[in-house]
């Protein structure tokens, strides 16, 4: 089989070009906000936001929506929670933004855990959720994946500059009266909304390094936030899919080939940037 007979071929199959829609979009939105993300010092709660969402995935899963699109809107309410419960326990001065997280993540998925370990069935169809499975990838999820990144992107986009100058210095933004806590809060949003449309793709597991790997990759080869974006943007979609690619042809788990694939991606940028 030639170079361009291993690309094209697995394209012929309708759920290859879903997962490739999917990858494409999941990609570029997570190499965007992840920007924000690093910028920010914020790896932690992205990871912590990924995992936090599991009590929602087995509340829906508990009562019955165990299709995607159930556990899609059970998911979110979590992320949201966990983001609510994430900024009132950092309202308390004496207690610093990773405090914050740590409470709020294990105490969120030890939730998770309780409600989960309940029920004997759960692990067959919990299991995507935590390990992803954008094969899986229906035109409705995918409709929806689509929906939720526009909303992000443009929310991120009438929002850029305030943002930007929070994330850099956010004592400079409150001279020039920019409502900091307002912006934090937002950026919040973003991310859990990003997460919860991203599980698919590589599931609760992997879901930090899809948000953070990326927009490192572009921190290391540019200056400007702007080509980090952009650089960070390539990265995730060279990588998803050399990832899906490989998962295919090797038929091994497709969250993890895309994520082994993008931090391969940006062992390279390490190297080439010294």
């Amino acid at each position: 089989m030639t170079l361009v007979e291993a690309i094209g071929e697995p394209f012929r199959h309708p759920f290859m070009l879903r997962a490739l829609a999917s990858v494409v979009i999941v990609g570029a939105l997570n190499a965007i906000v992840g920007t924000f993300v690093v910028l920010r010092g914020m790896s932690f709660y992205g990871s912590a936001l990924a995992h936090a969402i599991l009590p929602g995935v087995a509340v829906g899963y508990l009562l019955g929506f165990s299709g995607k699109g159930g556990l899609f809107w059970f998911a979110l309410l979590a992320a949201a929670a966990s983001a609510l419960l994430i900024g009132w326990i950092r309202n308390d001065r004496r207690l610093n933004t990773d405090t914050a997280i740590g409470i709020a993540f294990s105490s969120m998925l030890a939730l998770g855990v309780v409600l989960i370990s309940t029920t004997d069935s759960y692990s067959i169809d919990l299991t995507h959720f935590l390990f992803g499975n954008v094969l899986a990838v229906t035109d409705a999820s995918l409709l929806r994946t689509l929906i939720a990144a526009v909303v992000v992107l443009g929310v991120l986009r009438v929002s850029y500059r305030p943002l930007l100058l929070v994330s850099f210095d956010p004592e400079h933004a409150r001279t020039f009266g920019v409502p900091v806590r307002r912006y934090d809060a937002l950026l919040l949003a973003l991310i859990a909304v990003t997460i919860v449309v991203s599980l698919q793709t590589v599931g609760i597991a992997l879901m930090a390094a899809l948000l953070v790997t990326p927009a490192a990759t572009g921190y290391l080869l540019a200056r400007r936030v702007p080509g980090v974006i952009a650089a960070g943007t390539a990265a995730a979609l060279v990588g998803g899919i050399g990832g899906l690619l490989f998962s295919y042809h090797v038929n091994v788990a497709s969250g993890a080939a895309i994520v082994l694939a993008i931090s391969a991606l940006f062992v390279v940028a390490r190297v080439a940037a010294r």
